[in-house]
């Protein structure tokens, strides 16, 4: 069986339990046919490049499937079939990636909060307006030369 990494995407007016349900819902298609599911990802509510039939907003959802290519036909079928569905995309990989995947952890990481994990940045040198070459301050006054 080949491994494969399946996103979809669906409207932002359904509610998390009603993805959840549908996550299993397309769980079993794919285990039904033959498949397993390694793991699977909701990431929530977010926002669109662009409008997709009048949506601006949209859950994500990830599954790491190992599956036949017809579980994955037949998943992707009932995909299209359910308004609900916005988008989905699924791409053959070589290995599927342990642990959490780059999205949770960019949410992990925006969710430290305050900014002070930078350090010190140093003194970054004289501001403009304490300039001695005659360039014009922050509010536009040209120095007398």
């Amino acid at each position: 069986m080949a491994l494969y990494e399946h996103v979809f995407l669906a409207r932002q007016d359904v509610t998390a339990q009603q993805v959840e349900a549908m996550t299993e819902t397309y769980k079993a298609v794919v285990e039904a046919n033959g498949g397993a599911v390694a793991k699977v990802e909701y990431w929530g509510v977010k926002s669109l490049a662009y409008r997709i039939k009048k949506n601006r907003k949209a859950h994500y959802a990830l599954f790491n499937l190992d599956a036949p290519a017809a579980a994955i036909a037949e998943m992707e079928r009932q995909m299209a079939i359910n308004e609900d569905v916005l988008r989905f995309m699924t791409v053959k990989v070589e290995e599927l990636e342990e642990g959490p995947s780059a999205m949770l952890q960019r949410r992990d990481r925006d969710d430290r909060g305050e900014r002070g994990d930078r350090g010190d940045r140093g003194d970054r040198g004289p501001r403009r307006r304490d300039r001695e070459d005659g360039e014009a301050g922050f509010d536009g006054a040209e120095e007398e030369v």
